[in-house]
């Protein structure tokens, strides 16, 4: 019977893993970048037309983790990894796996996973209720063939799922990159890059190794997507030059921003005068309070294009987080006046006008940070810098209101729910704001719930 419990042990353990396999952003954090996320938009746009979905409808959501992976996970949201745009050598590379995940959502491949994973369940745990039977009976040799067998056919029915749902999507997406006008070349050199780094990592590429496997083989996806894109209309068209351009700038960027320092300056010496070097001796000279060459940098960027709203907020970024914030103030409200009070450069600025500790600011304050959630509500920051001036304004109940936005968002509910209860308690009955303060009281209430449910 010992024998038994650590059977059953182990078949539930594989359960957990496989249910859990269908909630891969928990474990994981979202990286907010104006320039970043309004160039995946850009890349991302012809792709999302070409594949009838609505642009307003589908988000490109960039995730801080290493490696070199893109996924989506329910509802239209494409989440790419920060490890494929630094693996990545052009945004047309980018584009081809991003026409990929759209194959995914567009065929309603999540709902299907989440079936399929029931369908494996239900397969491991009738093996498991067969061995368990076997087991009572004095079988105990039956007993762990049934389970064992179970298993295996569990696996083997749902990774032949994912590798065949993986393949029509590959279709799918040369289908949208054809419909946009844009090459699979860099589509069929991100698979190469791939296929080395299996063979680089020892992985087999043999039909046997393929059957353990979620995802077919980089070089089977290649065979069938040469000829594909070889032949299609699109297969000459020139890469955009620009998004290219803002490829390079963002990819040194985000790389200055996650790599150490050292690094950093290894990958782009001082010797590179281009845009992507400096912005990402920027980023690592600003981690290591390397002040002045951060700044010396950023203004090395700025005297190339004075009006790029980016190189400002990276200015006014470096001067506020080195305790200069009044000189922050110019460079951050350029910067959110040229973009029309962008969310994140927003809140930024919000930030800088806050931290003078003047209180002839603390109107602007306000006014950019309400613009700021208007845009954006899932910005927590920018709650939270809200609620610090009306609580310096003596709005308390408003205070605890913004509190309670950001809390939730930070999946604080039991703090989301005071903060609510407290802001609701002083806010004029049956106001907005009042509303507001209820509706995430419930918020917060169902989803302790549904954590209570899951466990």
């Amino acid at each position: 019977m010992r024998a038994l419990h650590t059977l059953c042990a182990y078949t539930l353990a594989l359960l957990a893993a496989v249910a859990f396999a269908v909630q891969p952003v928990a474990a994981q954090s979202v990286l907010r970048d104006a320039e970043t996320e309004e160039l995946l938009r850009d890349m991302a746009r012809p792709l999302i037309e070409a594949s009838e979905l609505e642009p307003g409808n589908v988000e490109i959501v960039l995730i801080n983790d290493p490696s070199i992976n893109a996924f989506v996970a329910g509802g239209q949201v494409v989440y790419v990894h920060a490890g494929l745009i630094n693996a990545a050598e052009t945004a047309n590379e980018v584009q081809g796996v991003i026409a990929h995940e759209l194959g995914h959502i567009t065929a309603g491949h999540v709902v299907r996973f989440n079936e399929r994973t029931r369908g494996a369940q239900g397969i491991t745990i009738l093996s498991l209720l067969l061995g368990v039977g076997a087991a009572l009976a004095g079988a105990g040799d039956a007993a762990f063939g049934a389970i064992m067998a179970g298993q295996q056919a569990a696996a083997g029915n749902f990774l032949a799922f994912n590798r065949n749902q993986e393949a029509a999507t590959d279709l799918a997406g040369a289908r949208y990159l054809s419909g946009a006008g844009i090459s699979g070349r860099g589509s069929l050199a991100f698979f190469e890059r791939l296929r080395n780094l299996e063979i680089r990592r020892g992985f087999s590429q043999s039909d046997e190794a393929a059957y353990g496997r979620t995802h077919p083989l980089a070089g089977d996806r290649l065979q069938t997507l040469r000829t594909l894109y070889a032949e299609d209309p699109a297969w000459d068209a020139p890469d955009d030059a620009d998004l290219q351009a803002r490829f390079l700038a963002v990819r040194a960027k985000l790389y200055g921003y996650l790599a150490p320092s050292e690094r950093t300056l290894q990958q782009y010496p001082l010797a590179d005068t281009s845009v992507p070097a400096r912005y990402a001796r920027a980023y690592a000279y600003h981690k290591d309070a390397q002040i002045e060459n951060a700044l010396a940098e950023a203004d090395a960027l700025l005297s190339m294009n004075p009006n790029n709203p980016y190189y400002l907020e990276l200015k006014g970024q470096i001067l506020l987080e080195s305790g200069r914030p009044h000189d922050a103030l110019a460079p951050l409200r350029r910067a959110t006046d040229i973009t029309l009070n962008q969310p994140l450069i927003a809140g930024i600025f919000g930030h800088a006008l806050i931290a003078t500790e003047d209180e002839a600011n603390y109107a602007e304050a306000e006014r950019v940070l309400r613009a700021a959630v208007a845009k954006d509500r899932f910005n927590p920051f920018a709650w939270y810098q809200l609620g610090v001036v009306y609580a310096a304004r003596g709005d308390i109940p408003r205070a605890r209101l913004a509190s309670a936005e950001q809390q939730v968002m930070s999946r604080n509910y039991p703090e989301a729910i005071r903060s609510a209860q407290a802001a609701e308690a002083g806010l004029p009955y049956g106001s907005p704001d009042w509303i507001r303060a209820q509706d995430i009281g419930l918020q917060a209430r169902a989803e302790l719930e549904r954590i209570r449910d899951s466990r």
